[in-house]
């Protein structure tokens, strides 16, 4: 394991931590990097999230695709979680909280807010870290492969329509032109680039997937620069609010940390009811769990702005997402034995 997965909750901390701290002595210098936009998209957020996702992109193998047929519970499981189970209990347990539990707490105008915010995170499961937690749980790198490639197939039809329908039952306007330049921006455009680049890169070399892996292995280092320089700008965008407003990101945390380890037990608890084997029974529960941040980040800030609710919601995601899943790699690695192998 390299020694950025190894130390990764770490290396999230000091730049949640760099983030705040920048947000706060430096506030001039934030705020200009806030305006920083077209069309309702930061641009800096942007580069920041193509240097992230581009590599990740690369390593995607459409070809995989063929093997949808070969082993198919571990992906039906997959399927189902990710769009037909977890979109909607994210709303479903957003709405519980922010307009039931917190009702007198949290005001309505900001709870709808935050609401949209996490919507926007329960219908984007992950796409990129998915390969650093299977990869954590020593599962199958070829079928995590194709689990991604369909999940990002999927993602371009229906993650804005699934958005759409859950801000639209929660009586939040959607603007429909940003919301689908923003998965043009952020799934659309760096897939295509990254199956570009992979055919390019395999008609040089005669076919060797080995050149793919060689090519991904010197972009990391970009990748990793542009995860922790995100991590650094988004908390820096909302420090003063994370300052002033502890208990807030704690309000907003709760929902989040139920909805991952539910999901994680209902793919997970899936999986083993139906025999599939732990190497691929663990990423196919994580894919669900985590979430594609990037996306969900992204599209807040493109559609609500960058200080608003909905874009804090989504930065709080960024900030449970690493301990939640690296306890939950930990629970699959120590569960292993139950499984089929």
């Amino acid at each position: 394991m390299a020694l950025f997965e190894r130390w990764l909750s770490v290396w999230v901390g000091f730049a949640i931590a760099a983030g705040v701290i920048l947000g706060l002595i430096a506030p001039d210098i934030v705020s200009v990097m806030a305006d920083f936009q077209l069309a309702s998209v930061n641009l800096l957020v942007a580069v920041l999230i193509w240097a992230m996702i581009y590599p990740m992109m690369v390593g995607v193998d459409f070809s995989s695709l063929r093997q949808i047929g070969t082993r198919p519970r571990g992906l039906i499981i997959t399927v189902i979680v990710n769009w037909l189970v977890k979109p909607f209990s994210m709303a479903a347990l957003a709405v519980l909280f922010f307009d039931i539990l917190y009702r007198g707490i949290i005001s309505q105008e900001d709870a709808s807010q935050y609401i949209a915010g996490l919507i926007l995170l329960g219908a984007a499961p992950c796409t990129a870290m998915v390969f650093v937690w299977s990869q954590l749980t020593r599962g199958d790198p070829a079928y995590t492969l194709v689990q991604v490639s369909v999940n990002d197939i999927i993602m371009i039809f229906a993650f804005a329509p699934i958005v759409a329908l859950l801000l639209g039952v929660t009586d939040i306007s959607v603007p429909w032109e940003t919301l689908l330049l923003s998965v043009m921006l952020y799934v659309l455009v760096p897939l295509g680039a990254g199956w570009i680049t992979r055919n390019l890169i395999i008609k040089r070399h005669a076919g060797e997937a080995a050149a793919v892996d060689a090519f991904t292995a010197r972009l990391k280092p970009f990748s990793i620069i542009g995860l922790l320089a995100t991590v650094v700008l988004l908390f820096a965008f909302q420090a003063e609010t994370i300052i002033s407003q502890p208990v807030l990101i704690v309000l907003i945390a709760i929902p989040i940390i139920i909805q991952s380890y539910g999901i994680f037990a209902i793919a997970y608890a899936a999986a083993w009811a139906w025999k599939v084997p732990h190497n691929i029974a663990a990423p196919c529960a994580l894919i669900g769990t985590s979430n594609f941040f990037e996306l969900a980040v992204a599209v807040a800030i493109g559609l609500f702005g960058l200080s608003s609710g909905a874009a804090l919601a989504t930065v709080v995601g960024v900030l449970v997402e690493v301990p939640v899943m690296l306890s939950l790699v930990a629970l699959a690695n120590r569960t292993r034995a139950r499984f089929a192998e």
